[in-house]
């Protein structure tokens, strides 16, 4: 379980990142695109990672939302 943070683009498409595996992003014409497409994203890192036989991060799921 990872979790992943999505928000709309300047270009309109929907962006999703996962905070815990630096530099995994993907986007989508959709949020659900969006999450497909980040969940997709999601299991190539790691499988990425396991095949080099790099340790996986582990998740921390601390949220805060500040409005400013």
């Amino acid at each position: 379980m990872r979790q992943v943070v999505v928000y709309p683009g300047e270009d309109g498409y929907w962006v999703a990142e996962c905070p815990s595996l630096p530099g995994c992003v993907s986007q989508g014409k959709t949020k659900a695109k969006a999450l497909e497409n980040i969940k997709e994203a999601i299991d190539g890192y790691i499988a990425v990672l396991k095949d080099d036989r790099l340790p996986v991060p582990q998740e921390k799921f601390e949220t805060l939302v500040v409005a400013v």
